[in-house]
């Protein structure tokens, strides 16, 4: 009998065919036949996405990236419209789990912003994307608005970072001179349109 057996090596996921009456002593250097299905299904599916949002031209999300050694990394930049944070632009970077859309994508902050939901280590504490949350019908170009949404507009009931989000609620004034000083400091630079 003849197993099919998903095997990777330096060049990724493969399958190859194992006969079952053989011991693991006998089992043969493993013979390429073809990708993986599940993975080039799961890279098809991003892709498709990508040119979805390419082709819509949002203009809160600019100056997508994939990483040619990874279909399933992504970066690109958030460039808010909304006080404190429109003086500056924010890279991201969005990575697929091998069990999308199963499970949700992790977006990390790699410019530094000063945002009550979002911590020093660029982690983002965004409902859509958390386990509980997450549903597989839930399209990138979404969590992208989602995201969007709640840069422009905090929300300091879910903080990350609970002393910016005390300031962002008692003192909104001095928190968006503090934010806009910081995103002056280290966003990037505007995409010019």
């Amino acid at each position: 009998m003849l197993w099919a057996v998903l095997c990777q090596d330096l060049t990724g996921l493969y399958v190859t065919g194992v006969s079952s009456k053989l011991s693991s002593e006998q089992v043969p250097a493993p013979v390429r036949t073809r990708p993986a299905l599940p993975e080039l299904l799961l890279c098809a599916g991003a892709l498709t996405e990508l040119e979805e949002i390419r082709k819509c031209g949002m203009k809160n999300f600019r100056n997508i990236q994939v990483d040619e050694a990874n279909l399933l990394t992504w970066q690109g930049l958030i460039v808010p419209d909304n006080p404190p944070y429109d003086k500056g632009a924010f890279r991201i970077e969005i990575n697929f789990p091998a069990e999308y859309p199963f499970k949700p994508p992790k977006i990390t902050f790699k410019t530094k912003i000063y945002h009550p939901n979002i911590d020093e280590k660029g982690q983002v504490c965004l409902p859509v994307i958390s386990a509980e949350n997450w549903k597989p019908a839930t399209k990138t170009d979404q969590v992208i608005q989602s995201l969007i949404a709640l840069v422009n507009d905090p929300q300091p009931e879910h903080p990350l970072r609970a002393d910016l989000a005390e300031e962002y609620s008692k003192d909104r004034k001095k928190f968006c001179k503090n934010a806009e000083e910081f995103t002056k400091k280290y966003g990037e630079k505007r995409p010019v349109d």
